[in-house]
């Protein structure tokens, strides 16, 4: 059987798929498992094993649509579920099963805070989307292999990391979903520990701002690595600080012990830390969260109370 999985972004959600695409490749005899993506996101899934080719979404749907045409697939699993999925399958014209985004339900919680949410958790309503061709849940967790070359070697952390460290990522794609700065390092001071600051190019001067501040036990590797390099640190990590992105599901598929920063989202979305120890950290005394079910360049209310008045209530041992 040729299985098409079709999820084209982001880093989270493409890293919360891989245990459909490992009970597929395991349970079914002489399954073809493929994948396709945006060319961006490439190297989350480039090494996976259980994966026997990838497609790519580069700018539009018909080169795509064209490509994969030639494959004569079986079945499409579409765990994105939009406008472009849709055209894809339409186009393709063979049997498909899709995800259910929920949109209803998540659009009274934001809205009206009516809770018609399941309490599911996401991977286990992936697994139920391909539940028709016969996989159940292998309790294996998430999935998220490193190259060899973009092992970070300890060698590479300054000498106070080398005895142990704990990641903060410090990242997040909307401004609502991250500390701001001030509250990080009370966060930092509070974890009282060397640590490495994880994020993107943008999230540099941030990290230096922290670093500045509680000094030369903190590692500003922002923008420095790449995808791949930061979940190496991940892994070497002792525990990981995170807001709701991308690293925090790469942390849950390493098993790492997380501590997730809750802002405009909440855990009943059903995208928490799968299958590893998790902590959340969350302010639930306010009434206007979650505002989105992604999140906001800034407070749509003006005071940020979900993040600037949340309690940071942890021990790291």
């Amino acid at each position: 059987m040729k299985i098409l999985i079709v999820r084209f972004s982001s880093i989270g959600d493409i890293v919360l798929t891989t245990p459909v695409i490992r009970c597929l490749k395991t349970q079914l005899d002489s399954a073809e498992i493929h994948y396709v993506t945006k060319v961006q996101y490439q190297s989350i899934l480039e090494t996976n094993p259980y994966l026997d080719k990838l497609f790519f979404l580069r700018k539009g749907l018909a080169d795509l649509i064209n490509e994969l045409r030639v494959e004569k697939y079986d079945v499409v699993i579409d765990l994105h579920n939009n406008l472009r999925t849709r055209i894809l399958k339409w186009r393709l014209g063979v049997r498909s099963l899709s995800y259910n985004k929920l949109n209803v339900e998540k659009w009274l919680m934001v809205n009206l805070k009516i809770n018609h949410l399941p309490d599911k958790h996401i991977v286990d309503r992936y697994l139920e989307t391909a539940a028709q061709l016969g996989i159940k849940n292998d309790t294996l967790g998430l999935d998220y292999f490193i190259p060899e070359k973009d092992e970070v070697p300890w060698e590479w952390l300054p000498d106070p990391h080398r005895g142990g460290f704990v990641a903060y990522a410090i990242g997040g794609q909307h401004e609502t979903k991250k500390l701001p700065v001030t509250r990080m390092i009370e966060l930092g001071t509070q974890i009282n520990r060397p640590m490495v600051l994880l994020g993107g190019k943008e999230d540099f001067e941030n990290g230096e701002i922290v670093r500045q501040k509680l000094g030369d036990t903190v590692l500003n590797a922002c923008g420095k690595l790449n995808l791949n390099q930061s979940a190496s640190l991940v892994k070497k990590s002792s525990y990981v600080f995170t807001h709701d992105t991308g690293l925090m599901h790469i942390a849950a598929a390493l098993k790492k012990e997380v501590f997730i920063i809750w802002g405009n989202t909440i855990p009943a979305f059903g995208m928490y830390p799968y299958r590893t120890k998790f902590h959340s950290l969350e302010n639930t005394h306010i009434n206007c969260r979650p505002c989105s079910k992604i999140g906001f360049d800034k407070c749509p209310k003006g005071h940020f109370k979900c993040m600037k008045e949340m309690t940071f209530d942890f021990q790291v041992e």
